[in-house]
């Protein structure tokens, strides 16, 4: 739609409507009153519509639901395989895969470092052999996968990418998700590897390969989660990751490529916290903000590239150890959050994640608050329903302000380049230091009683009940791991993990070349995760946080 057509908001809504798709259904209360799928005045802002603030799509739910995308990761990838096809028997369409900490630091299992951490916070993977084991007897073609990894990302992306053709799915045809967001590492999480310029080479080529040859891939999800978790506000990881996501637009830019042909992939990872109305608020700013600064600074013209999508994942640090059942609440109440904010997928946390990786029994619970939100409690059937709402309205509008005030910030610092700033912003622990000085006050308004968390600093009775099972990661598992790890090293070719290794240490050194197919033809040919990690480490360098004192 153009301007020159001087039509309505709401008439520009309701031929998107009219051209959409719906899902069939009795759009009613449950006492009968016909529900309408959007509300609000008629020169009033209606979702599908730019900004977007609304939602990014016309229909919304009325289409399709979210995707209820879990996430799980534990032991071995036959161990995980396994909790997988527990997830789809259960009805959940999306999978979301947890790395252990070996993984997510570039080790293979086999390393010194890697000893008593394999498979016990998500899965190990170390070679092609065990991405085959993780997605066996799943098609790829059929269901979308996300992989919550970041410095290894490209790595293990090419060993997905090269099982997926092993199990003759072509590359083209997978859809999914790549975390990929390296500069929340070095902000928040902390898993890093390499120097954060060198890292943000790997995304460019992730952002280069995925535009040019997986047209359903999403090359980056670009994760105000961590932020949060690690003690942010709600502005500011609004802030921080929105400002993130402008300086992957421009890495790719200042790579010669298009805004159109790459934003449309880009999509966002939210959390859900337990302030109800502060969330929607955050939701429904992002999607604006986005919208604007895509069109205005960066020139994109698609409305895709323009339209905000995200995942969203109820907040891990909101859960307690004590009366663990309580969880289960304050999970129902983040994720609704996150439906009424308009979340495009939704992972809802266990109630014993406080306590270790959850049961079967507890991740089916999870799973079934999202479907108690979607079939029953009748909230997907309008758009955006708390739009309109002075409450609401005033604190997208706060929200958007306070980030705003950082743009300007981290614009200032990087003379004009978003990109600049915020790798400038790492280098000077800028990031680090507000995260931690939210975290602080947070945690005095607990400690001094300003703020109240249920069975901890109040209501105790119960806290005595430790009867929950949960679940036991084993040595003998992690020996499983190594056995089979020490196969595939026997069984391969050496010769050319060696040839190629070699190759991938020469395009390493030359800033030029995309390193994702020397990835995949490594990955084929079963090298290993740390023995491509270390070969680029060699060229680039491994990155040590230097304190601000």
């Amino acid at each position: 739609m153009t301007d020159a057509k001087k039509i309505s908001p709401r008439q520009e809504w309701s031929e998107a409507f009219e051209a959409s798709k719906l899902r069939e259904g009795e759009y009613t209360t449950m006492s009968g009153i016909p529900i309408k799928p959007v509300y609000g005045p008629e020169d009033a802002e209606h979702p599908g519509v730019y900004p977007y603030t609304r939602g990014p799509y016309a229909s919304m739910y009325r289409s399709k639901l979210w995707t209820m995308r879990m996430f799980a990761g534990f032991g071995t990838a036959e161990d995980t395989n396994w909790r997988f096809k527990e997830i789809i028997k259960s009805g959940g369409d999306g999978l979301s895969t947890a790395f252990d900490m070996p993984t997510l630091l570039g080790l293979d299992s086999d390393d010194e470092m890697s000893e008593g951490e394999v498979g016990r916070c998500g899965v190990a993977i170390d070679t092609l052999a065990d991405m085959e084991d993780l997605y066996s007897g799943i098609d790829l073609s059929q269901i979308t996968t996300s992989m919550t990894i970041n410095s290894p990302a490209a790595v293990i992306f090419a060993m997905f990418i090269a099982q997926a053709e092993k199990a003759g799915v072509n590359r083209a045809r997978v859809g999914g998700t790549l975390q990929n967001d390296i500069l929340k590492e070095y902000q928040a999480q902390k898993e890093f590897v390499f120097p954060p310029r060198q890292s943000m080479r790997l995304v460019r080529d992730t952002i280069a390969f995925t535009a040019n040859e997986m047209p359903k891939w999403h090359s980056i999800s670009i994760s105000g989660y961590h932020i949060r978790e690690a003690g942010s506000t709600a502005a500011e990881e609004l802030a921080f990751t929105i400002a993130n996501g402008f300086a992957y637009v421009e890495l790719a830019l200042q790579a010669g490529l298009p805004i159109d042909s790459f934003a449309p992939r880009l999509s966002f990872f939210f959390n859900a916290h337990i302030d109800f109305f502060e969330e929607i608020a955050k939701y429904r700013a992002a999607r604006r903000i986005w919208a604007r600064w895509l069109k205005e600074r960066y020139g994109a013209k698609l409305d895709r590239s323009m339209q905000l999508r995200f995942h969203t994942q109820t907040a891990g640090v909101s859960l307690t150890a004590q009366q663990p059942e309580v969880n289960i609440v304050r999970t129902a109440i983040e994720a609704l959050a996150g439906v009424l904010g308009g979340t495009q997928s939704l992972h809802t946390n266990s109630m014993d994640e406080a306590l270790a990786l959850p049961t079967e029994k507890t991740a089916r619970i999870a799973l079934r608050t999202q479907q108690v939100i979607a079939f029953e409690t009748n909230v997907t059937h309008v758009a955006d329903p708390l739009g309109g709402s002075w409450f609401v309205e005033e604190l997208t509008d706060e929200m958007e302000r306070q980030a705003e005030e950082i743009f300007a910030h981290l614009d200032k610092l990087g003379e004009g380049s978003i990109l600049e700033g915020c790798i400038r912003g790492i280098e000077e622990n800028w990031f680090q230091g507000r995260i931690a000085d939210s975290a602080y006050e947070l945690e005095r308004a607990f400690n001094q009683g300003r703020r109240t968390i249920v069975g901890v600093s109040k209501f105790k009775e119960g806290n005595e009940d430790d009867s929950l099972d949960i679940l036991q990661i084993t040595n003998e598992d992690e020996a499983r791991q190594l056995k089979r790890l020490d196969v595939v090293k026997h069984d391969r070719n050496q010769a050319a993990v060696d040839a190629v290794l070699a190759k991938l240490a020469t395009e390493a050194a030359d800033p030029s070349v995309n390193l994702m197919p020397t990835l995949i033809e490594a990955s084929k040919a079963y090298a290993t995760l740390g023995e491509m990690m270390n070969t680029m480490a060699n060229v680039f360098g491994r990155h040590v946080e230097v304190p601000t004192i």
